[in-house]
């Protein structure tokens, strides 16, 4: 029904709700068969200006992959393997440790040395040296957990990824950037109108939005490197919902130059512009196949919105959701295999999962009004935003809906949720 349509099209200009504060997490919800871990404090740490055992205990609980196991009451703190009585860790009912240590160098910098041992078979399972100076005391942290993480799942740890949203407060819209737990918030754009729509670009190099600061949506892409930015499509009419293609070099527009919102496809720099969908529908909120072969989008040409699938060259879309009169978003896992989206159950609107493979469907949340899911890029994590007494909050589930989080800045209206990708090492 396009009234519905125009519903989440209001929902998305009225990113409600600046925030002077970080996001601060709430875990909710604990999953299922959590790896006992014990973080003990690293020798030396008390040199640093924070803890980097705090953040990286707080960083694999926040996974919900782990379960942090009482670390205190050991004298000295051990910072070789052959110093760790393993007997005693398996008393614990401890899996995993973490020792390390910290000195400061000659040139001011420090050195922080850890070891991840298996506690049953008493073995290493690695460890790695870095450097860092004050400042990177937290995005050393992260880079630690991530290790633990991969090596304890098999899988990369998001620890050290960035999340985008929008912050609104009274007149004021910021578009933020932070670290994925929510700490070292910057303001990437201010404005006095509405921010929308941000997607991160392959690399992490640039994200995509919406502003209205000409009263009007128009498209930019915005660099994080330089702070420049250039307009990608400011044509007649609407310019929305803008998708990077997997490898950087196109995006995906709703655009409504030519009567209707329909699906266009561009270069990156906003050239060659080619209209990909025709019909008298409306035609909105692409989103790439992780091959950079599909488009994913929501439309209502057949009588309620639904998501359909269409070739990324062009061609004849094939509707994807059939379960229930209201479906929009779509949004792919990294691996391409499970498709979130937002759908209206009883008057709720709320966070669904589709396996691709056999269609099966899965309600994750129990709120409101959910919107704007993003895929943690392991796939692990499903960033959204909600709302909660009346304002916008950030919220997090695992992909099966065990783990639960909230992210809120007090006094302020926070959404539009884009989680950033892997960072090159």
């Amino acid at each position: 029904m396009r009234r519905a349509l125009q519903i989440l099209a209001a929902w998305l200009l009225a990113v409600s709700g600046i925030a002077q504060a970080q996001l601060t997490i709430e875990i909710t919800g604990g999953g299922a068969n959590q790896i006992p871990v014990a973080v003990l404090a690293f020798a030396g740490e008390n040199a640093l200006p924070s803890s980097l055992t705090d953040v990286i205990e707080a960083d694999l609980a926040r996974s919900g992959r782990f379960r942090a196991q009482y670390a205190g009451g050991v004298d000295p703190l051990p910072t070789e393997p052959a110093q760790i009585n393993f007997a005693d860790w398996k008393s614990r009912n401890t899996d995993a440790l973490v020792i390390g240590q910290v000195a400061r160098l000659a040139d001011g910098r420090f050195e922080a040395r850890f070891h991840l041992l298996d506690v049953p078979k008493q073995a290493s399972l690695g460890g790695v040296v870095f450097t860092f100076t004050q400042a990177q005391v937290r995005a050393t942290a992260h880079r630690i957990a991530d290790f633990v993480y991969e090596k304890l799942t098999g899988e990369r740890g998001v620890a050290s990824t960035r999340i985008a949203y929008v912050v609104k407060q009274g007149p004021r819209y910021e578009l933020q950037i932070a670290d994925a737990d929510g700490q070292g918030a910057q303001v990437a754009l201010a404005s006095r109108e509405p921010i929308i729509s941000p997607m991160w670009s392959p690399d992490g190099s640039r994200l995509a939005y919406v502003s209205f600061e000409s009263k009007k949506p128009v498209v930019y892409v915005h660099s994080l490197t330089t702070g420049q930015r250039h307009v990608v499509a400011n044509f007649r009419g609407s310019n929305s919902a803008p998708a990077w293609s997997p490898d950087g070099r196109q995006l995906a527009a709703v655009l409504s130059r030519e009567g209707g919102s329909q699906l266009f496809v561009m270069n990156a720099d906003g050239s060659n512009v080619r209209r990909l969908t025709t019909s008298s529908a409306i035609d909105t909120e692409p989103f790439f196949s992780p091959d950079g072969r599909t488009i994913y989008f929501t439309s209502d040409r057949g009588g309620s919105p639904q998501i359909y699938q269409i070739p990324a060259s062009g061609g004849e879309p094939s509707r994807i959701t059939f379960d229930g009169g209201y479906n929009v978003t779509p949004r792919l896992s990294p691996d391409g295999k499970t498709l979130a989206f937002v759908t209206r159950r009883e008057g709720r609107f709320q966070l669904a999962v589709m396996d691709l493979a056999n269609r099966q469907m899965q309600v994750l949340t129990d709120t409101q009004r959910d919107e704007s899911p993003s895929f943690a890029p392991n796939g692990r994590m499903i960033l959204y935003a909600t709302e909660l007494g009346g304002r916008g909050v950030l919220s997090a589930t695992s992909s099966d809906g065990r783990v639960k989080q909230r992210l809120t800045v007090k006094a302020a209206d926070v959404r539009e949720p884009a989680w950033g990708p892997f960072l090159a090492n």
